[in-house]
C-alpha cells in the first residue's frame, strides 16, 4: 500500500483552506449539518451494517451506535462549531523594539493534522467541523468496527464540499487497515499533528511508533473520592451518573474511593447502581460493608487488577482509605491524569484535592461524566489530552492552532 499520493493530495487541499474566510467555513459546516440530518437514513443503513458484525454485549457496541437522536445532537454540536469565534488570525502578543520593529505572534492553522480512532463514528464530524473551522485539513484513519459508518460520513461531506467547489481532500478516510496506520505514523512530510483517540493500547502504540508530533488523548481510569465529610445525597447522584450514563466513554467512573468512617454509607451509595446492574468489585472492607446490601451476583471481592483499569462497561471497583492522603496517593498511583473527582462538604480538603491531584480535570461535588468540549463551551472536541505539552483536557479550535511571528519593518538591519 503506498498512499503518498493521498498524503500529497490532502497537503495541497489544505492551502485551499487559506483562502476562505470565517463566514465561507460557517456556511459549509451548517451545509454539512443539515446534509446530515437530510441523509440518516443513509447514515444509519450503513451504520447498522457496523453493528450486525458486532456482539451488543461488546462494550464498545454503544460507542458505535448511531441513532436518529444522535445524529440530530451531532448536527446540533456542528452549528455550534460554526457560532464559535474563528481562532485563526488573533494577535496573540505583540511588541515595536527600539529599532522600529513591530513583531506579532498571530495564530495560524497547523496545517493537516492526522486522526486515528476506533468505533466511534461520530468522530468523523466532530474533527472535520473542528478542523474546517479552524483552517486544517485532515486525514482520518478509522477502524474496521466503524468503516462502513465513516465511510457514508464522508461521502456526505464529500458531497457538500464539492457543492461548495472546493477540494474534497480536505477530508481524507484512509483504509480501515494496519498498513495504513504505519504510513500514517511516518508521514512526516505531509502531515504536521496527529491525535489518537481510543484504547490505551492504540494511543501508546501511536505514541511509541509515530515519527511525527503526537498529542496523546489518554485512557480515562476515572476516580471520585467520597470523603469523611462528603454530602451522602450529593454523593449518591454523582456516582450514579459518573458510572452509568454512558459507561463505554472515557469520563465515566471506575473507581470509587470512600473514607472508612462512610462505610456505613456505602450501600446508598451505591444502591442506584443496582438498577443498571453494575457490577462491584470491592476491597474488604467495602465488600463488607455491602454483602447483603447489595445484590450478591453482582458483587465481588477486588484484586489487584481492578484498580488502574478502565472498565468502559457497567463494572466498576471500590477502594477504602482512612484519609484523603490515602486517597490521593490510590490516585496518584493508578490515575491515568484524565478526570478525577472529591465530594466533601469541607473546603479546605476539596482544595487540597485541586491542588495534589495530577489530572487534566478536577472537580469537586461535580461527576467526571461532564468532561466534554461541548459541556465545556467548547462547541465539540477532537479528544481530551492528559499530557502537558501544548495542550490538556478537551481540546477544541484554539489547541488545534499555533502561531507564527509577523515582523515589519521599514529597512532596519541587524548590526553586526
Amino acid at each position: 500500500m503506498n498512499l503518498i499520493h493521498t498524503f500529497e493530495a490532502v497537503q495541497e487541499a489544505s492551502l485551499q483552506l487559506l483562502e476562505l474566510t470565517d463566514k465561507d467555513i460557517n456556511k459549509i459546516l451548517h451545509a454539512v449539518a443539515d446534509a446530515a440530518i437530510e441523509q440518516t437514513d443513509f447514515i444509519l443503513s450503513e451504520n447498522l451494517k457496523d453493528l450486525d458484525r458486532m456482539n451488543p454485549a461488546n462494550p464498545k457496541y454503544d460507542r458505535l451506535k448511531l441513532t436518529k437522536e444522535r445524529l440530530q445532537s451531532i448536527a446540533s454540536d456542528i452549528r455550534n462549531v460554526a457560532t464559535l469565534p474563528s481562532p485563526l488570525g488573533r494577535t496573540l502578543k505583540e511588541n515595536t523594539l527600539p529599532n522600529g520593529l513591530r513583531i506579532r505572534r498571530v495564530s495560524v492553522p497547523f496545517g493537516v493534522i492526522g486522526i486515528i480512532y476506533e468505533a466511534r463514528p461520530n468522530v468523523s464530524f466532530d474533527v472535520f467541523s473542528l478542523c474546517l473551522k479552524s483552517g486544517n485539513a485532515c486525514i482520518l484513519k478509522g477502524g474496521s468496527d466503524a468503516d462502513c459508518s465513516n465511510r457514508a460520513i464522508i461521502h456526505v461531506i464529500h458531497q457538500v464540499l464539492k457543492h461548495f467547489q472546493l477540494n474534497p481532500h480536505i477530508v481524507e478516510l484512509l483504509p480501515a487497515t494496519h498498513e495504513a496506520t504505519a504510513e500514517l505514523l511516518h508521514a512526516n512530510q505531509y502531515v504536521d499533528l496527529l491525535i489518537p483517540r481510543g484504547s490505551s493500547n492504540l494511543i501508546q502504540f501511536v505514541r511509541q511508533n509515530a515519527t511525527i508530533p503526537v498529542i496523546e488523548t489518554g485512557a480515562g481510569i476515572c476516580h471520585t473520592y467520597f470523603d469523611k465529610e462528603g454530602d451522602l445525597q450529593k454523593g449518591t447522584a454523582i456516582i450514579n451518573n459518573a458510572k452509568t450514563r454512558r459507561v463505554s466513554v472515557c469520563n465515566a467512573l471506575d473507581c470509587l474511593i470512600v473514607h472508612a468512617k462512610r462505610l456505613h454509607d456505602l450501600p446508598q451509595l451505591c444502591a442506584p447502581l443496582a438498577n443498571s446492574h453494575v457490577i462491584i468489585c470491592a476491597d474488604a472492607p467495602a465488600y463488607a460493608a455491602l454483602q447483603g446490601n447489595y445484590p450478591q451476583e453482582l458483587l465481588k471481592m477486588a484484586t489487584d487488577q481492578d484498580f488502574g483499569t478502565e472498565f468502559l462497561d457497567y463494572k466498576m471497583s471500590i477502594k477504602t482509605c482512612s484519609s484523603i492522603e490515602g486517597a490521593l496517593n490510590h490516585i496518584q498511583h493508578y490515575s491515568s491524569k484524565h478526570s478525577e473527582c472529591i465530594v466533601t462538604e469541607n473546603p479546605t480538603n476539596a482544595a487540597l484535592f485541586c491542588r495534589k491531584v495530577d489530572a487534566a480535570c478536577v472537580y469537586v461535588n461535580a461527576p467526571t461524566s461532564f468532561t466534554d468540549g461541548a459541556q465545556f463551551g467548547l462547541g465539540a472536541e477532537i479528544g481530551i489530552s492528559t499530557q502537558k505539552l501544548h495542550a490538556r483536557g478537551p481540546m477544541a479550535l484554539e489547541e488545534i492552532t499555533t502561531y507564527k511571528w509577523i515582523i515589519e519593518g521599514n529597512g532596519q538591519i541587524r548590526k553586526p
